[in-house]
């Protein structure tokens, strides 16, 4: 997390505030008008359009007939370490006070886009989240939140006290190293290592991931069509032949999203449940309900029993929830 803000003048009113949930693909914005109030005039704009955030910014203004407001946090899929910002999945590089003066802001809240996602969880409506296996979430419990889309984001919530306050995580948990259950995977991974070395959940675990999986399975097994390209292939060719690679490559990309879960439940001691963000799993629909997740998060030998009771969530909100988020990181007083 970095602010930027105006120190010669006093504190902004609260509101409009100016949101944004900035990832590797799409850049996403809305408009606040009060405390309470929804999140309107949501506009997405594709990041490969524009030159800068400044550009894709500004392209939001005209977009929504808005005036700068005093204020705004953005959500960033990147870490958020201080006021140079370099985004790990695009090419983006920006100075966040110096984006703050551009854009005519008097504060200016940047914190990582998995954050500002944990932010939110507490107050996601039921109808935004579809339950895969699991029980009840206990109360006052830490929460855990992982989510392939672009990239692979990790974050979470740690309950501060018994008051329903939470003190989100901002860590970079998707680049931890890719662990293998069987030879297969194991020779998978080793195939992917040739290419990149390092093999992190994310370099599976993620859009580019999943067509990684995709080749990685053709080059083991007797060759797969390089017309794939983009996840949406993967998960077209799936849908139009239920027996191809394609389908190998989802229940890959699934059981390896369940370990993924299954280490940061236990890691977390989250039995207040893992929630699944990004764009991925909620184009799966009932075919992630069928895959190997839960069974692999499960998985985890003597601590089965702990993680059988540990609900795991699909986010599924037509408005990103970390809007609200990096809202509500605005009021925090721990920034």
């Amino acid at each position: 997390m970095f602010e930027s803000r105006d120190h010669t003048q006093a504190m902004p009113a609260a509101h409009p505030r100016w949101l944004g949930d900035i990832g590797g693909t799409n850049a996403r914005f809305g408009w606040q008008e009060t405390e309470d109030g929804p999140i309107t005039d949501v506009h997405v704009l594709p990041c490969a359009d524009y030159a800068s955030l400044q550009e894709a910014a500004m392209a939001y203004l005209a977009l929504a007939h808005k005036d700068v407001p005093l204020s705004a946090a953005f959500g960033i899929a990147n870490p958020v370490m201080g006021d140079a910002v370099a985004m790990t999945n695009h090419h983006w590089r920006f100075s966040v006070n110096e984006l703050r003066l551009k854009l005519n802001l008097h504060r200016l809240l940047l914190l990582n886009d998995f954050t500002a996602l944990a932010l939110s969880l507490t107050t996601l409506p039921v109808a935004n989240k579809h339950q895969v296996g699991g029980g009840q979430a206990a109360p006052d419990a830490a929460i855990g939140l992982i989510g392939p889309g672009t990239g692979l984001g990790v974050s979470g919530l740690l309950p501060l006290g018994h008051q329903n306050k939470w003190i989100p995580i901002a860590g970079e948990g998707g680049h931890v190293t890719l662990s293998a259950t069987n030879d297969d995977e194991y020779a998978l991974i080793k195939h992917l290592q040739q290419r990149y070395g390092h093999v992190s959940g994310e370099r599976v675990i993620s859009g580019t991931g999943l067509v990684d999986l995709y080749h990685a399975l053709g080059d083991l097994h007797g060759g797969a069509a390089r017309d794939i390209v983009t996840a949406a292939d993967v998960l077209e060719r799936a849908s139009l032949e239920p027996a191809s690679r394609a389908n190998q490559a989802i229940d890959l990309f699934c059981a390896f999203l369940g370990s993924a879960a299954g280490d940061l439940a236990l890691t977390l001691g989250a039995r207040g449940g893992i929630y699944i963000g990004g764009g991925i799993v909620p184009r799966l629909g009932k075919r992630f309900n069928e895959s190997p997740f839960r069974a692999r998060f499960e998985n985890k030998g003597r601590f089965k029993g702990y993680l059988e009771q540990v609900p795991t969530w699909v986010i599924n909100s037509p408005v990103s929830p970390a809007l609200m988020g990096a809202s509500k990181a605005l009021s925090l007083a721990i920034w």
